[in-house]
Parts: structure tokens; C-alpha cells; sequence
């Protein structure tokens, strides 16, 4: 049955305000659980923050032990004559400087020395050292006993425990010393609680917050509030249990002072914990107070809409009926006509109702129009996208293609040159030189594919900016037309950078046409060259830099699209007008010479594009030696002789034709498949003088992540990298780089510079 008009206003206005009245509870209520959550969050910060102060401490005292035992004074254990021992003590009080606590050597029957005792005494050589901390309970931290006191074989942080001496609370770091295969001492720093104390005093905690760092078994060395006088004290046994099977957690618990809390713990790699915690009725007082009011508030608005509601529903039962009577012809299509319906809010809607009745016919045509439209730029962004998923398949499928065809130019140019070396040689060599020609054409080839699909690696070199702006002004010009005037100021005494010329060219070319369209190829362009100023570097890293400044006069660019024009494939050109890679080229080239790119622009102002490029003082590069003879490559493999090579190379084809090359040098090699390969040689003990390796493989990981793990175990390690068309080429400085297909002068050239071997003239 359906209401009157009166029920339905009732249910109007309570399914109006109360929605209102509980979302204003539910956000009030979210308010608080946000500010909980957001309390929360200041705690762990604060915790892991002073975890990391705490484990800095730690990690401090243990490197002053460990620097300490590596002294040679030591290497007489365990007979140490007494003036090396002084010298060794005096250098322990030094190392402790600014630091409270000492140090001591440890004998199993005695103490050596203490830098707790006056400087010129010595400890009594009859007194018993101080023990050392319980080791943890792992089967490398065992100890050698000898007639007294454990020695520890293994460093450790110890707990918190009164000194047998004075008996006060002190912490211990302790690095055993062994020489000879036998742990002959214990080299003891002390950490005091004061110190600790003075790191959460510096925190400036609120007074009703508790701050505690306790060492790995569970007692207080210091707190906030109560200072050191907690020291020694135990925790409360609910957060020593949650402590034994979490790193980090929040918890609720009752602290010391016997005060509900609510707080974060979170354990330090030396294994203290640090806890932050504020009372439980900080978080809820003050918070349940407020919604009392909004609830009143919320009620005393309800009851008054309900009567509003029952004197207004006697008025409009009328202009209701009237407008559910034009509601039907609008719904039927009938033209609509307003009536005066008694009321002027309904009148208004009538008049409504009839221009919507209007509008509708109108809409639906404009409806139509606007379907056609986005289904036309629907198309024009599906050619777009095409276009780019085309252009990006192309560069895998370029890189994979040039990589697989330099590893076949590999075998080739390697097999030909161990031809050459063998004694029948003399009569093929018309055509092994045929081949290895061909080889060096092949690679350009590869070069020339990279090229085009964008994946070509840069040749940085010195540059002198003034020349190789000059010779490229008359290129602008002819690239900007004769309708444009160009204007070129360079700076005197402008520095040198070290950049890719020809990536230099292509960026001044990518910004002349995009002025060239933006003022419809008239008027006048400025290209201003001059060190940069401290304003136009103060997001880049110090140092000096060179600003080239492109300017023109054209009509500006909106602000919405002047934040995305260093984006790849973004342009406002028509489609097959413009690709969008110009800018970001340009972006793409000043960042990897060390330096950025900037655009400024206003509307009707014009566009100013800058390069910023770090400037170079050092003298142009060396050229690199030309590929020497057999007799040249004959004499550099000379010294290489009896060198052990590990070779990691994927083509099997290529890595068996490399291998018999160093071998025909005189090198011992070993080989691997992949980097996972190569680490499970070099990790088994094998001798290794230098790495050759390829930078593309299959696995966990390529050769850049293989040399750099391989000089993590073992700093130093010369490693040659080889690559047809890896990014390595630029990014790894420290590494040399070789290109694919290498000659068997420039793989022994590099081997050698890597070993630190003098070349050959």
C-alpha cells in the first residue's frame, strides 16, 4: 500500500539527517582511532630511530675492540714484552677518549692491563681477570678453557652485570684474540649505563612517556623516566615473553611504575631492545567527551525535522500531485507546460521539468556527437600506444638480435686468430684476414642497429664547447630554416665537458625543432652558453656546471603540459606529426653526462630550454691503442703467462673458442655457465688472478651484479667486463669494459690494464 505524502516526507527527513548524524559520529569516532594510529607510528619511529643510536654505540666499542686486536704488538702471544704492552694500553686509552667505561686484556689467569686504573699502573698480575660475558647459544661461539676464565672464539655484546672489582654495572663488548690458530686473549671495552642514559635524556620525550633500552636478556640498563636507577632491574615477564619470539611489536602492558601502557619494542642486529610506551588513558582521555555533545546535537536535529516535516507535508500534498502529473508526460515524451501549482518551490520545479523536457531532446543529440568524438580519439590513442609497444619491441628484439650476432662474431674472430697462431697459418692468411675484416664490418653493423633502435652506448669524450658550438650553428640554421634568425653568444673562457658529441648535436638539433614549431618557423632564436649559476644547480650535486640555454620567442606552453614534456612519447602534434622522444632524448643525455635539463615557459612569452652539463678541467683521453700485430699481441701475452683466468661466458660455442685462445697464451682458465656458476669456482677455493666476463647471461644474475658481488669477497679483484651493447659500457667506471666482438689484442690489452700490468708501447 503505498504512504501519504506526510509518511514519505517523515521518511524523507530521517533517511536525510540520520546518514549525516552517523557519518558525524563515524568521523569523530575515526578521529580518534587515526590519532591512535598516528601515536603509534610517532612510538615506532621514535623506537627504531633510538634502536639504531643504541646499535651505533654497540657496533662503536666492538670496532675498538676489534681495531685494537689486530695490533702487532699482539703477535708475540702470548709472551708481551712490558713495553709493548704499555704502548698498547696507552693506545687503548686513546681509543676510548669521550667515551666512558675502559678497557682491559684478558688473560684466562690474570689481567693485563686496565684503562679503568690510573695511566702507570699496572693490574696485579695476581688478580683474577674480569669474566667475560656468556657467550650466546651458538654452536660457533664455543670457549677455550685454560686454568681459570673461559676465552671466547667468537666476538660478543654481553648483558648487563656488576664488575667483580667495584661491582658496577657495566656492559661488555669482547673480541677474542688469536694468533696462531689459538685464542690466547679477550680484549674487553665496557659500555656504562650512563652513556645510554644520556642518549634517551637527548631525546626530549614528553614526561609521561617511558623510554627503557635493555640488553639481551631482558634487564634495564637505562630508562625515561627514573635514570640509571632502573639499571639492573629485570623486565615485566609478559614483554620478556612477547620479546623471545618478535623483533619488533606493539604491545599493552603494565610498566614498572604500575601504570597501563600501550608502547613499541624493537631489537637492535646486537640484540638489546628498545621500548617506547605512554600511558593507555592518554590515548583515550579526552576523546569520548566530544561525541556526547554531537550525539545530543544529532538527536535535537532529527526531532526537529520530524515536525518541520508534518507542517510542511499539509502544504504541498497539492503541488506534489500537480508535478507528479507533468513527471508522467515528461516520462511519456509529451511536450511539458508549467501550470502555476500554488507554491513557489513547485513552480520552480514545474519550470524545471519543462526545460529539462527541452534539454533532453537536445542532450541526446549532443550525446550522439560526443560518442563519435571519443570513439575517433579511442582510435588515435590505440595508434599511439601501437606505436610505442612497437617502437620498445623493436629495441628488445634489436638488443637480443646484436647480442646473439656479436657472440657468432666472437667465435668467429676468436677461431680465426687461433688459426693464425697455428704453424700451417701462412698459407690461409689472404683469407683469415678476409674474415676478420668481415667481423669488423659485421659489429659496425650491429653498432649501426643499436643505433637506430636507441640502444647504442654513448662515447663520452672531452669537449670543447666553444669550437663545437660554432661548427654546429651552421647545422642549426639549416635545421631552423631561413625564415629564422639565429643569435649564438658563448662565454669566454667557457670549461670543457665530457659528453657524447654526437648525442650533444642531436639534443641542440631535438630542442631547434621544437622552437622551429612552436613559432611556425619565423622569427628569432637565442642559444646563450655560459657557467651556471648557484640558482640554476641547487638540486644537482656540488660542483661546477655549463648552462646552454635555448630560447625562443613563441607562443609559450600551458602549465599542464609544461610538467609532462620530458615525458617519452608525450606530444600535442597530430598524429604522425610528432613521436614525442625529442625532450625526453634531450633529458635522457644531460642526466647521463651528470647533469640535468630544465624548461621554463610562460604563455605568450616565449620557451627557454637549458642544459645543465657539468664542466671538466682534466686534459682530452688518451686514444686507445690500435690492435696490435701477432708480434704485438705476442709480446703483451708475454707477462700474462701462467695468469688464472675464470672466464664466464653462456654461449657455450664462444666460451670454448675463448678458453683455447687464453690457453694459447699461455693462461690457465676456468669456466663458467652462468654467475651462479662462477661464484660456487670462486667460492671453492679456487686461485683466481683476473674475471672475464660477459654482462648479458641468463640467471640470477648478469655480470655487473656478478663483479660487483665478486669484489665484495674480494676487494680489488680485477674483473674485465665484455658486452655488444649492455648499458655497462658507461655505468660501471671501475670496471673495464670491453666490446663484442673483442680482438685477441684488445681482450689481452684489457686483462693486463685490470691486473695493473704496464701496457705495451
Amino acid at each position: 500500500m503505498p504512504l501519504p505524502i506526510r509518511s514519505r516526507l517523515l521518511l524523507l527527513v530521517l533517511a536525510v539527517m540520520l546518514p549525516g548524524v552517523i557519518a558525524a559520529l563515524w568521523v569523530s569516532w575515526q578521529t580518534w582511532t587515526d590519532e591512535k594510529d598516528a601515536l603509534v607510528r610517532h612510538m615506532r619511529d621514535n623506537t627504531r630511530a633510538l634502536s639504531m643510536v643504541v646499535d651505533k654505540e654497540l657496533a662503536r666499542r666492538a670496532g675498538i675492540a676489534r681495531v685494537l686486536s689486530l695490533s702487532q704488538i699482539l703477535d708475540n702471544a702470548p709472551q708481551i714484552p712490558a713495553d709493548d704492552l704499555a704502548m698498547l694500553e696507552l693506545q687503548s686509552r686513546r681509543a676510548m677518549q669521550g667515551l666512558s667505561g675502559w678497557v682491559e686484556l684478558n688473560a684466562p689467569d690474570r689481567t693485563l692491563f686496565s684503562t679503568r686504573l690510573a695511566p702507570g699502573r699496572r693490574a696485579d698480575a695476581a688478580s683474577a681477570p674480569t669474566a667475560p660475558p656468556e657467550p650466546p647459544p651458538t654452536p660457533a661461539a664455543h670457549a677455550t678453557v685454560k686454568e681459570g676464565l673461559p676465552l671466547l672464539e667468537q666476538p660478543v655484546v654481553g648483558p648487563l652485570l656488576p664488575d667483580p672489582a667495584t661491582g658496577q654495572l657495566r656492559a661488555t663488548v669482547v673480541q677474542p684474540i688469536e694468533r696462531g690458530g689459538h685464542v690466547w686473549f679477550n680484549m674487553a671495552v665496557t659500555l656504562l649505563p650512563q652513556e645510554l642514559q644520556q642518549i634517551i635524556d637527548a631525546q626530549g620525550l614528553p614526561p609521561d612517556w617511558t623510554a627503557t633500552i635493555m640488553d639481551s636478556r631482558g634487564t634495564i640498563i637505562a630508562r625515561h623516566p627514573g635514570g640509571i636507577g632502573f639499571a639492573g632491574r629485570p623486565g615485566t615477564n609478559d614483554l620478556l615473553q612477547l620479546m623471545k619470539s618478535h623483533e619488533e611489536a606493539v604491545f599493552d602492558s603494565v610498566n614498572l611504575d604500575g601504570q597501563p601502557v600501550t608502547g613499541y619494542f624493537a631489537k637492535s642486529p646486537q640484540g638489546w631492545t628498545v621500548i617506547t610506551a605512554v600511558p593507555r588513558q592518554s590515548l583515550l582521555g579526552g576523546r569520548v567527551a566530544p561525541l556526547q555533545p554531537i550525539a545530543v546535537g544529532a538527536l535535537l536535529l532529527v526531532l526537529t525535522g520530524l515536525i518541520g516535516a508534518v507542517w510542511i507535508s499539509r502544504r504541498i500534498s497539492e503541488p506534489i500531485h500537480a508535478l507528479h502529473a507533468i513527471a508522467t508526460k515528461l516520462r511519456a515524451g509529451e511536450p511539458v507546460q508549467a501550470p502555476p501549482t500554488g507554491m513557489v518551490e513547485c513552480d520552480e520545479v514545474a519550470l524545471a521539468l519543462e526545460d529539462a523536457s527541452v534539454a533532453i531532446r537536445q542532450g541526446r543529440a549532443e550525446l550522439e556527437e560526443r560518442v563519435n568524438e571519443a570513439v575517433d580519439r579511442t582510435r588515435e590513442a590505440e595508434q599511439l600506444s601501437s606505436r610505442s609497444q612497437r617502437t620498445a619491441a623493436l629495441g628488445r628484439l634489436t638488443g637480443g638480435v646484436a647480442h646473439d650476432f656479436n657472440n657468432l662474431l666472437g667465435v668467429i674472430s676468436n677461431s680465426a686468430h687461433l688459426i693464425q697462431r697455428s704453424p700451417a697459418a701462412e698459407s690461409l692468411q689472404m683469407p683469415l684476414g678476409a674474415i676478420i675484416r668481415s667481423v669488423e664490418v659485421g659489429s659496425r653493423m650491429t653498432q649501426h642497429l643499436l643505433r637506430v633502435a636507441g640502444r647504442q652506448p654513448v662515447h663520452p669524450q672531452l669537449v670543447d664547447l666553444r669550437s663545437t658550438l660554432g661548427e654546429a650553428k651552421e647545422l642549426l640554421t639549416t635545421v631552423l630554416g631561413k625564415r629564422m634568425q639565429l643569435t649564438m653568444t658563448v662565454a669566454p673562457e667557457l670549461p670543457n665537458v665530457r659528453v657524447d658529441p654526437s648525442e650533444l648535436e642531436l639534443s641542440l638539433i631535438n630542442i631547434a625543432l621544437n622552437a622551429r614549431d612552436a613559432t611556425d618557423g619565423m622569427g628569432e632564436i637565442t642559444l646563450d652558453a655560459r657557467r651556471a649559476e648557484s640558482w640554476d644547480v641547487d638540486d644537482l650535486a656540488p660542483g661546477e656546471y655549463v648552462a646552454i640555454s635555448f630560447t625562443d620567442r613563441g607562443p609559450g606552453i600551458p602549465e599542464d603540459v609544461l610538467a609532462r614534456v620530458f615525458e617519452p612519447f608525450f606530444t600535442t602534434k597530430a598524429v604522425g606529426k610528432g613521436t614525442g622522444l625529442g625532450l625526453s632524448q634531450v633529458l635522457g643525455f644531460c642526466v647521463q653526462a651528470g647533469g640535468t635539463a630544465k624548461i621554463a615557459s610562460q604563455p605568450g612569452a616565449g620557451t627557454t630550454v637549458t642544459l645543465l652539463l657539468p664542466s671538466q678541467t682534466s686534459a682530452p683521453a688518451p686514444r686507445e691503442a690500435t690492435p696490435a700485430g701477432a708480434s704485438g699481441v705476442a709480446s703483451m701475452a708475454g707477462s700474462l703467462s701462467g695468469a688464472r683466468v675464470l672466464l664466464v661466458e653462456d654461449n657455450e660455442e664462444l666460451a670454448r673458442v675463448t678458453a683455447s685462445l687464453l690457453r694459447s697464451f699461455s693462461c690457465q682458465v676456468l669456466s663458467a655457465r652462468d654467475a651462479d656458476e662462477a661464484l660456487q669456482q670462486f667460492g671453492a677455493g679456487a686461485a683466481i688472478d683476473v674475471v672475464l666476463s660477459d654482462v648479458v647471461m641468463p640467471g640470477s644474475m648478469d655480470g655487473q651484479a656478478l663483479a660487483r658481488e665478486l669484489r665484495k669477497r674480494r676487494p680489488g679483484l680485477p674483473v674485465v667486463l665484455i658486452s655488444g651493447y649492455s648499458a655497462a659500457l658507461t655505468a660501471e667506471s671501475s670496471f673495464i669494459v670491453l666490446r663484442k666482438p673483442a680482438s685477441p689484442s684488445q681482450i689481452l690489452d684489457g686483462l693486463r690494464r685490470a691486473m695493473g700490468l704496464p701496457t705495451e708501447a
